[in-house]
């Protein structure tokens, strides 16, 4: 893999006075995006109103990077924003996209939206169970944010289809939140379970026997209780459930089949397109692109198909979704030389003195806090590399299966489901609404996420504290 090598920084100490100053505009900018709606702009430009402002007022008062950067062996000049962008989760995110996008034509998930529909008898609740527990293997399997993409998806149109929009504000928001869930299930399931996995030398046998459990307890919480807030209830009657009987009986999975041969293809594609994101790590060649090329690779090889027409669907990318991962992206590198995540990890190693259950359950917790707010990645690298330093009371090595390690990986990828940017997923989850016209302001968002991630954490606290 060809590592991009920033140059060194300057020599001289981060003060203290100008961390609280750039912690200050993180929690200005989530303000910001809390009061959205208010401000009548998009995320888009509010971030990356803030990640230009951060540029300039970090040049002047940190030690940035400013390059040339070391890519191989050849020196490259990049502006110190472009390397600050991590460009797998950009092309990931443009290309599963549009590959969704393209492959939607072929008929391919409306096909299995109606399909699963039939099957759930027209009933909202089994509907709801059946795309909560699809939405959690494909996030094991997938990334969060294709996962989210493809299921999202589908619950528009079977919902269409029943007559049942007034439901996808639920299913959508509760799909989201499982995203997250999906991602604990195995060792590369989301990149903070790689970077504690390999600081504590997990297994991805240990991983999944570990965290499978409590994934599997989070899901039927996660569902049940969002069938209760949102009001998605079974069928009471034998009326009510013959005439939806009927209804789904009138459906026709073939309506949208324009050419059977698309169709099949697209079915070959997008088996092809899961199994290759599955195993990109263990692919040669692969690994070394990502998961990013092959997203965009996908996309490109299905647009062939309307390769006189493909513009139409260049238009259709969420480019304001794009520029607000990628704005987002410049000013959390800011905050890390600003030494504002520094700051936390310094504030959390005093927690962990508390000892072992007190401070094995304030670090899950403050985990899942700063992970609503800030890029899980850098963080929790910088936790494991906290408690990989902290040396244990018998002078021995600190074992996989030390609660420590779980509460850092359950807090950094459950804090995603506080807000709608703490996790690609959720965001994405709510760019669908929108797309749909089910708006949901942050502070709504925040508003009904919050019982489904405080349950998920207390389950989670539970778990480690006594099972682990």
């Amino acid at each position: 893999m060809i590592a991009i090598q920033a140059p060194e920084a300057a020599a001289h100490d981060v003060s203290l006075g100008t961390t609280l100053f750039f912690a200050g505009i993180l929690v200005a900018m989530i303000l910001a995006l809390a009061f959205e709606e208010k401000l009548h702009a998009k995320k888009s430009l509010i971030v990356g109103l803030f990640a230009a402002f951060c540029l300039v007022v970090g040049d002047l008062l940190l030690p940035l990077p400013l390059g040339p950067y070391q890519i191989g062996d050849h020196m490259v000049k990049l502006p110190v924003y472009i390397p600050a962008i991590d460009w797998g989760v950009i092309a990931v995110i443009l290309g599963a996209g549009l590959f969704v996008d393209v492959t939607a034509r072929s008929g391919l998930f409306t096909w299995i939206a109606i399909k699963l529909t039939k099957v759930s008898l027209g009933d909202p609740r089994r509907l709801l169970w059946y795309y909560g527990l699809m939405t959690v293997v494909f996030s094991a399997v997938l990334n969060n944010v294709t996962a989210m993409i493809i299921v999202g998806s589908l619950s528009a149109v079977s919902l269409d289809r029943l007559g049942r929009t007034d439901k996808l504000l639920g299913f959508l928001l509760i799909e989201g939140l499982l995203t997250n869930l999906g991602g604990l299930l195995t060792l590369i399931s989301s990149v903070p379970n790689i970077i504690v996995g390999a600081a504590a030398q997990i297994s991805f046998a240990m991983f999944f026997v570990k965290s499978s459990p409590f994934v599997v307890v989070s899901t039927v919480a996660t569902i049940a209780l969002g069938a209760k807030l949102f009001d998605i209830n079974a069928l009471d009657t034998d009326e009510e459930r013959s005439e939806a009987a009927k209804m789904v009986a009138g459906f026709d999975e073939n309506d949208g089949i324009e050419s059977k041969a698309f169709f099949w293809f697209g079915a070959f594609m997008l088996v092809a397109f899961i199994v290759a994101i599955a195993t990109v790590s263990a692919t040669p060649i692969i690994s070394d692109l990502g998961m990013g090329f092959i997203a965009i690779t996908f996309a490109l090889v299905m647009l062939i198909r309307y390769k006189h027409e493909a513009d139409e669907f260049y238009k259709g990318i969420d480019w304001d979704l794009l520029g607000f991962f990628a704005a987002l992206f410049v000013v959390i590198n800011i905050m890390e030389h600003a030494q504002v995540l520094a700051l936390v990890g310094r504030g959390l190693e005093r927690v962990i003195a508390l000892g072992a259950t007190t401070g094995t359950a304030a670090v899950l917790v403050a985990a899942a806090v700063v992970s609503a707010v800030t890029d899980n990645i850098p963080l929790a690298a910088m936790l494991a590399k906290i408690i990989a330093g902290i040396p244990m009371p018998d002078g021995g090595v600190r074992l996989a299966s030390d609660p420590l390690w779980w509460s850092v990986i359950f807090g950094a990828n459950l804090g995603g489901n506080l807000t709608p940017i703490g996790s690609a997923s959720t965001l994405v989850a709510v760019t669908i609404m929108h797309k749909h016209d089910v708006p949901l302001s942050f502070v709504q968002f925040v508003k009904k996420a919050l019982p489904f991630a405080a349950i998920q954490i207390g389950l989670a606290l539970v778990y480690v504290l006594v099972f682990l």
